[in-house]
């Protein structure tokens, strides 16, 4: 009994499945006139607006990049948009500094860094 079960087990375990396979070249070109989807068409909700944003011009929407200080004095002080009524500002105050002076910037109210450069909240409108 156990020499049958044994030759039929191997039987099973050790033949060859017979399985097709094909290769074929894929065919990359277009189908139809239409091709890829464009990505604003499948985008929604904050990625489309800001796929919207980028092609009205605005490449920065949420104020991210560094802001380059004009004049920076007292009467004409560096603007800082902000959708809130305080904001963090990082100041460096020199070009070889390797280190960020870091202030509370307020709405309403021009703030001078350490080193001399005005800073003033300026209210933009949130992107919700």
């Amino acid at each position: 009994m156990n020499s049958k079960l044994l030759a039929l087990s191997s039987k099973i375990i050790f033949r060859n499945p017979n399985r097709l396979f094909s290769v074929s070249v894929a065919n990359f070109t277009k189908v139809n006139d239409e091709g890829f989807p464009d990505p604003l068409d499948l985008a929604t909700g904050t990625e489309k607006k800001e796929m919207l944003l980028r092609l009205a011009g605005n490449d920065d929407p949420y104020n991210l990049k560094a802001i380059k200080r004009g004049v920076s004095t007292r009467d004409e002080p560096t603007l800082v948009p902000s959708a809130f009524e305080a904001r963090i500002v990082g100041c460096v105050c020199e070009e070889d500094a390797s280190h960020v002076k870091w202030m509370w910037l307020h709405s309403g109210e021009p703030k001078r860094c350490f080193c001399g450069h005005w800073y003033k909240l300026v209210f933009k409108e949130a992107l919700v």
